[in-house]
């Protein structure tokens, strides 16, 4: 009975590590917080030649104001979304998958722009682990989807 229990404390603690701390994240002058060299990220700003970490920006037709709108409201129909910051021109959401448990840092800022087209640097992180299997990917391209068809 001991050794059961004593598997039962070490896998709880084992998965409590999962969420991971929290990396140094937010924008320094106008950029987010670059890629790790692991292939669990994807970045707008990162360099393009980077094409295991670069994802293009979301384009909105519209104001900043109006892209954060609609991005929040697509966020909070998300599944495991945790928002967490929401600043006038930057939000961060913490993604948490359904098993592991494991925590992904999602980051959308809005850069100030004369025009009326947004376009909205992402960044998608996990915390933890080498690979991710394209979730991150993914799941900005499933953000990307949903604001779109909002925008119409």
């Amino acid at each position: 009975m001991h050794k059961h229990t004593s598997i039962l404390a070490l896998t709880m603690v084992l998965l409590m590590g999962c969420s991971g701390t929290v990396p140094t994240l937010g924008v320094t002058d106008g950029k987010l917080t670059p890629c790790p060299d692991s292939p669990n990220c994807v970045n707008s700003q990162q360099a393009t030649t980077d094409e295991e970490h670069y994802i293009d920006p979301i384009a909105f037709s519209g104001t900043a104001q109006q892209a954060q709108v609609n991005l929040l409201h697509v966020l909070k129909t998300a599944a495991r979304a945790n928002i967490v910051v929401v600043e006038d021109d930057y939000i961060r959401v913490e993604f948490t998958s359904q098993i592991m448990r494991f925590v992904d840092d999602v980051e959308f800022y809005f850069p100030s722009t004369e025009s009326g087209n947004i376009m909205i640097q992402v960044r998608s992180a996990s915390r933890v682990g080498h690979s991710d299997f394209g979730v991150n990917r993914e799941r900005i391209e499933q953000i990307r989807a949903e604001l779109t068809a909002l925008n119409k």
